[in-house]
């Protein structure tokens, strides 16, 4: 798959003129609400699937069908994602008119790290090509490990980072409107904004580990590999607005999105015996996912629909 510079060039300017407008469209703190933010899904939906139509006109259907299997595993990996946003923001109470100030620099920060692990990662591969069965390997063990521990979640009082995070830097007791920095007594001091967004970066990157060896299972093309991440990264703060509320209803989405680990880490462990098809690929990853949403919500409705008939 030939790339010329002026598409990288190109692909960057779409995603930071949307950043822009992202950033302009929301530049007062503000409340999202389900509305807003449904609509914004569909935007970057709409942006995520048309970049795929634009790869699938220009280099064919089967690079295209690796970009859309790629955006796929990343934006269901993203809902797990915010899972992990919606018990740090609760930890810290943070105001919701502040919440997308801190994850609009979660975003930016996660497309700079991810491009950092993707380049590593693409220079691996290329100078040693047994690294792709270390990724196999890893991702079938960490897909095992999240199925065994699904129900467990995180205690931000107990993060690593978090405890190093306050020894060495001073924080203040409460927020200060949407600063993330003040200064007080003559010297500059984190709010707990600040902490957040450390937290926020720390988790981010945490993912990033599952998730871009996860889609070199399915295409070792650096720019899709980016793109697919992009695009899909780019979705994920209008995506948390809009799923926060109902994460409850996700009971089996953790096992869903292990069991695509383990099939993406055995489809890497498998390559030079048999090269399993880029649709079919896709095809499993998208029914493991939808049948985990679809139980979810048969779970949860019979469930709440017992309670109040309880009631």
């Amino acid at each position: 798959m030939l790339v010329p510079l002026w598409a990288w060039a190109a692909v960057l300017g779409v995603i930071l003129l949307m950043l822009v407008i992202d950033l302009f469209a929301h530049r007062r703190a503000q409340v999202i609400g389900v509305r807003e933010a449904a609509v914004w899904s569909a935007v970057w939906l709409a942006l995520g699937l048309g970049f795929g139509a634009v790869v699938w006109w220009v280099w064919g259907a089967e690079f295209a069908g690796q970009y859309f299997a790629g955006y796929v595993i990343e934006k269901s990996l993203a809902v797990d994602n915010v899972f992990v946003f919606a018990i740090i923001f609760g930890y810290f109470a943070v105001p919701r008119e502040y919440q997308h100030r801190v994850l609009f620099y979660g975003v930016l920060g996660a497309l700079v790290f991810r491009a950092v692990f993707i380049a590593a990662g693409s220079v691996l591969i290329a100078s040693f090509a047994w690294i792709l069965y270390v990724f196999g390997a890893f991702l079938v063990v960490t897909g095992i490990r999240m199925a065994l521990h699904r129900n467990e979640t995180m205690d931000p009082e107990h993060s690593v980072v978090l405890r190093l995070f306050r020894r060495l830097i001073p924080v203040t007791d409460t927020y200060h409107g949407a600063k993330f920095l003040v200064r007080q007594a003559g010297r500059w001091v984190a709010t707990p904004l600040l902490a957040v967004l450390v937290l926020v970066e720390v988790t981010d990157v945490v993912f990033a580990v599952d998730s871009i060896p996860a889609i070199f299972a399915v295409t070792q093309q650096p720019f899709l590999v980016f793109t697919s991440n992009a695009f899909a990264i780019l979705g994920l703060r209008a995506l948390y607005f809009l799923l926060a509320d109902l994460m409850h209803r996700f009971v089996y989405l953790k096992l869903g999105l292990a069991l695509v680990l383990v099939w993406v880490g055995v489809k890497m462990l498998l390559l030079d015996i048999f090269k399993i098809p880029t649709g079919v690929s896709l095809a499993v990853v998208a029914t493991v996912l939808v049948t985990a949403v679809t139980a979810s919500w048969l779970r949860t409705r019979t469930a709440n629909t017992t309670t109040e008939t309880t009631g």
